[in-house]
Formats: structure tokens, C-alpha cells, sequence
């Protein structure tokens, strides 16, 4: 075993946790437990994982495997998906971490909790933060690298809120995994240098360029040791004194010169703004589905309300009888027209916009809503609706991108008790700022329409100070008829998580298919534009079908990374996106 760094920190770990640092401070393990990818393919080939009292579905096999030992060792599922987020602040940088946001659902055995740790706009942020000299919207990538993206982080203010209800362990126990690892050390992934490879403007970021890259400018490569004190001495301040400390004092301190003082396109967060940060519990949207009833995440993220209005227009048709192919494809990409046409209009910031969260996911009005498919053609563009219910003196320009700087984690502990959490800095490797803490800022505020006006009406997700911009996140928890735990699950992708999440849910809730294979199935969708199926699959086959009904289909890369555990009277099974390197593992 792997001698502990310093005496102090031999009183947070107990003998259960002592059993993780085998694990977790062996740098030449990496990913010695993940499949090897499919020859030709650039997949890993997997079978759902299963097992008998609790598991863990995260994007990296080290972070899965933390989930699964602070399981092990008496943790609550809240207590595994802070060790989860910690150690993929580590091996999945360019996704999420302590520098971003995220949502988190609380299953608590019969209610559910949502909690809002979105990032917020500084105060000093105005409508026209990303417009040119010329008036116009600046050109995306310039707006994001530099300090003037960077929201206030939520992630670990929600964390915190998360384990002081539901945690199980003490705080700096679930913290201790990501520390040995951030000290020891852990070898990069293969899907780590190569997005390292593609990446543009990390390098321009001394600190980054400095941990992530060689001095000839090459990323370090696959299976080399990668260390990261700096985090590792923030990890300790966090344990030791709280969430406070991030918030205020030498690492806020860090985090806004790191912001202010860029050196080609610095921002306006100042102490205030982090010492101000606010964990929201939010009402969960929920709705049924046949005898399930599906739950998410309210506004300001959309996808708690597009999955459930998607969802609904499909149960109007026996998906079970359509088997996966053009017809399937066809009405969840009209379902999603018409989801995301509302979305557009109506989805904001519930303290800025009078979201009509009721109307909008009003049976009546959703039937409506479904009557307007046409099984023979498709639509084209749809237009919102006018749900029951509502209030808006806004216009909403759509923010459709598509992003890998997010990721998603499951859990369900032995208790019954279950976490979904889609969490993320926004674009892959956020604003391109690493901080002397050793972590990545989000550019979340890129989210937000950078054209605030209209035809002249207000933008309801223009930028605000303090506003938390619209998002597309959406975990998601299953309830059976029973009202018992069915399901958790969520994935990352930008706007396009809402057809991800819907093709997982059909998979599993009519097709019956394990969760492993429900979230391998080729992606496609429509966010109101053209009938997007994914390159390289059987989607392909399927184009000639859909124009002949239609549809303007483009074919593209859907790098979905989507994670499943589905409950069973014999225990659990779990899913693991084969687009990504993770698994789903348990005890």
C-alpha cells in the first residue's frame, strides 16, 4: 500500500477507505480495467455492467472506480458522486470540474430533490457582453478563450450543499480519493491526448501549456504520468476548511485574477460574485410515460421540459411495434421539432423569465401538440406553441451548439437512494484558462444568446448579472408505476443531450433493451432544424427513408456519453456510453 503523504490526513481515511489507495495511487494502472476499443470502429466494445447492492456509471474507469469503493465502504450515492467529480476533474479535464457548474437529482427512497448549481454571471455583466465594436455577435471561439466566458463556478458550492443533506462519510473522505490521485498521479487516456491534439487554443494558457503539453508542443502522451499538486493543495483547503474556501479567500483570489487579467479578452467577476453564489432547489419537472412516470430538471435547464414534451408525443404511437429505424426516427425527430421550438420561445432563467414550466408540460396542450405530426411527413420547421398558462414579453433566439465540456454520472447506493448529476464547463477545456489552483475555468457564459435583442424585443436568455444561462442538461430519474426507483441516467452533448436522453429512455422503456445496448444505439434527432443521424452507424442507412418523408438530413459525429443504471428485482445494470472510456461498475 501506498504510504499516506502527511499524518494528518491518515484521520480522514478509514479502514474502508484505506482499501481505495491500491487503486487510486497506482499510476501505471490507467485504465487497465476498460475494454480495449473494437478494431476499426474507435469503440469500446462493452456489456452492461451489473451487480447486486450499488453502482456507479461515470465517463472514466479510475473516476467510476472512486464511486464504487466510497460505495463500498458505507457512502451515500451523494458520497460517490463527489468522489466521481473530483477524480474526473483530474482524467476528463476538458468535461467538467470544480471550475464549472452542474444539476443534481436527489432520489431520497420517495421524493425527489433537484438542486441548481448553474453558474451565474458576474454582476457587473451586461446584455451586450458578447457583441462586437461593429454591434454585431462576436464570432464564437472569440468569445469564449479568455476571461470574458468565465461564469461563477456552482459545482462545488453544490457539492458541498449536496453532502451536508445527504452524506454519509465524512467531507474530507469523499475528497481523499481525488487527492492521491492528484499527488500520485495517473496516466493520460488515450481520448484525452487525442482531444488534447485537436485542441486549438489550450496552448496559448501557460499554466495548461505546461501540464498538459511538451516543450515542443505536443500533448504528453497516452500512458504517460500525469500529476497535479496545485489541485491537490486546493483539495486539502476544500477538505479541511469547506467550500468556503473557494469561494473566498487565496483560491477565489486566484480564480479572478485569472479571469480579470487575461491577457487578450479578460472578464468582470470580482470576489463579490463568488462570495455571493447561491446553491437553488428547483421544482423537478415530471410526467408519465405508460405506467413509468419520468423525472428532470427545471428551468433554467431545458431539458427536464423537452424530454418530457418529447416523450409524450411518442407515447401517442406503440413504440414497442416500431423497431428502430426510419419511422422511429422519424417521429422522435418531429417530437423534437416541437419540443425545441418551445424551448426557444419560452426556457430561461426562472428569477429573470416568467418560464410557463406548468403549461408547458400540460397533458392537454401536449396532446395538442402531438396531434400536429404528420406520420407521413415531416413538418420541416415547427413554431412554438401557445401552452396554458403563460406569460412572456420575450423573444428567444435558439443557442444550439454542441459541446464536449460536459459529462454525466449515475449512482444508486445500497440504500435505495440514487444521484443523477450532468455537470460541465461548457466547451471542451472551457475558456481555456487554467487556474495556478489547478483546475479549468467553464465558459458558460457563452450559453447564454449573445444577441439581446430580437426583432425588437428582448432576448430571455440574453446575458443579466447573476443570470444563469438556458441549458440543455438533463439528468433524468425513472420512477415505476409503483413509484419505486426504475432508472437514473443522463448524458453530455450540448443542445443535443435532449435527443440522447429520449433515444436512451425509448431504448430501455419500450424496446426493453439492457442499458448498455439502449445508449450504444446509433443517435439522431432534430433541435428544429435539419433530421441529424449519426455518422459511421446504421443511422446512415436510414437517410434515403427519411427525405423520401421529408426530411433535410444531415449525417454528423453524435459523440453522446450517456450513463444507465436501471434497478431489477435482481439488482442493478448499468450502462456506459461506448463513445466515451467509461464503465458501470458495483458492489
Amino acid at each position: 500500500m501506498t504510504k499516506l503523504a502527511s499524518a494528518p490526513w491518515r484521520r480522514f481515511l478509514g479502514a474502508g477507505l484505506l482499501a481505495l489507495t491500491p487503486f487510486l495511487t497506482s499510476a501505471a494502472l490507467a485504465q487497465s480495467d476498460a475494454p480495449a476499443p473494437e478494431a476499426g470502429t474507435g469503440r469500446i466494445a462493452k456489456q452492461a455492467g451489473t451487480a447486486a447492492h450499488d453502482m456507479v456509471a461515470a465517463a472514466n474507469p479510475l473516476a467510476a472506480q472512486a464511486g464504487r469503493e466510497i460505495l463500498g465502504a458505507g457512502g451515500s450515492a451523494v458520497d460517490a458522486a463527489i468522489a466521481v467529480q473530483l477524480v474526473l476533474n483530474l482524467v476528463e479535464p476538458q468535461s467538467s470540474g470544480i471550475g464549472g457548474g452542474a444539476f443534481l437529482l436527489y432520489w431520497d427512497k420517495t421524493k425527489l430533490i433537484t438542486l441548481d448549481g448553474r453558474e451565474t454571471a458576474p454582476a457587473a455583466a451586461k446584455p451586450e457582453r458578447f457583441l462586437g465594436p461593429d454591434g454585431k455577435p462576436m464570432k464564437f471561439y472569440d468569445a469564449v478563450v479568455g476571461g470574458r466566458s468565465v461564469g461563477v463556478p456552482g459545482t462545488l458550492r453544490l457539492l458541498e450543499a449536496a453532502h451536508k443533506r445527504w452524506g454519509k462519510l465524512s467531507w474530507p473522505q469523499v475528497i481523499a480519493p481525488a487527492i492521491r490521485l492528484a499527488e500520485d498521479g495517473f496516466t493520460i487516456s488515450p481520448r484525452l491526448n487525442g482531444l488534447l491534439g485537436q485542441e486549438k487554443f489550450l496552448q496559448n494558457d501557460p499554466i495548461a501549456r505546461g501540464y498538459f503539453y511538451q516543450t515542443d508542443g505536443t500533448p504528453k502522451p497516452a500512458g504517460a504520468v500525469l500529476r497535479n499538486p496545485a489541485f491537490a493543495r486546493t483539495l486539502r483547503d476544500i477538505a479541511e476548511k469547506g467550500a468556503d474556501v473557494f469561494y473566498s479567500g487565496d483560491i477565489a483570489a486566484d480564480i479572478v485574477a485569472s479571469v480579470t487579467r487575461h491577457a487578450t479578452n479578460p472578464g468582470d467577476m470580482t470576489l463579490e460574485d463568488l462570495k455571493s453564489y447561491k446553491v437553488e432547489e428547483r421544482e423537478p419537472v415530471c410526467g408519465s410515460y405508460r405506467t413509468y412516470r419520468i423525472c428532470g430538471m427545471g428551468p433554467p435547464s431545458s431539458g427536464g421540459i423537452a424530454v418530457q414534451q418529447i416523450m409524450s408525443v411518442l407515447e401517442t404511437q406503440d413504440m414497442a411495434a416500431m423497431t428502430l429505424g426510419p419511422e422511429a426516427v422519424h417521429w422522435m425527430a418531429e417530437a423534437g421539432r416541437l419540443a425545441f421550438a418551445d424551448r426557444a420561445l419560452y426556457l430561461g432563467d426562472p428569477a429573470f423569465v416568467n418560464v410557463p414550466v406548468r403549461g408547458l408540460v400540460d397533458p392537454g396542450y401536449l396532446k395538442s401538440r402531438a396531434a400536429i405530426v404528420n406520420p407521413d411527413a415531416s413538418m420541416g420547421r415547427a413554431t412554438a406553441g401557445d401552452p396554458p398558462f403563460q406569460k412572456t414579453e420575450f423573444r428567444f433566439a435558439p443557442s444550439d451548439g454542441i459541446e464536449f465540456g460536459t459529462s454525466h454520472i449515475s449512482v444508486v447506493d445500497r440504500d435505495g437512494n440514487a444521484v443523477s448529476m450532468t455537470t460541465t464547463i461548457e466547451d471542451g477545456f472551457g475558456a481555456r484558462i487554467m487556474t495556478r489552483s489547478g483546475f479549468l475555468l467553464n465558459n458558460e457564459l457563452t450559453d447564454f444568446n449573445f444577441a439581446p435583442v430580437e426583432e425588437d424585443k428582448p432576448v430571455a436568455n440574453r446575458v443579466e448579472p447573476g443570470k444563469r444561462p438556458r441549458s440543455s442538461m438533463a439528468p433524468t430519474v425513472v420512477l415505476d408505476g409503483g413509484g419505486k426507483l426504475y432508472a437514473v441516467l443522463g448524458s453530455p452533448g450540448g443542445s443535443q443531450i435532449i435527443p440522447y436522453v429520449v433515444k436512451s429512455l425509448v431504448g430501455i422503456l419500450d424496446w426493453k433493451l439492457d442499458p448498455q445496448t439502449a445508449v450504444d444505439l446509433p443517435n439522431f434527432g432534430s433541435r428544429n432544424g435539419p433530421t441529424e443521424i449519426e455518422a459511421g452507424t446504421e443511422a446512415e442507412t436510414w437517410k434515403a427513408a427519411l427525405e423520401a418523408k421529408g426530411h433535410e438530413v444531415t449525417v454528423i459525429e453524435m459523440n453522446s456519453g450517456i450513463q444507465v443504471i436501471v434497478v431489477g428485482p435482481g439488482g442493478l445494470t448499468g450502462g456506459a456510453d461506448s463513445r466515451r472510456e467509461g464503465v458501470a461498475i458495483g458492489n
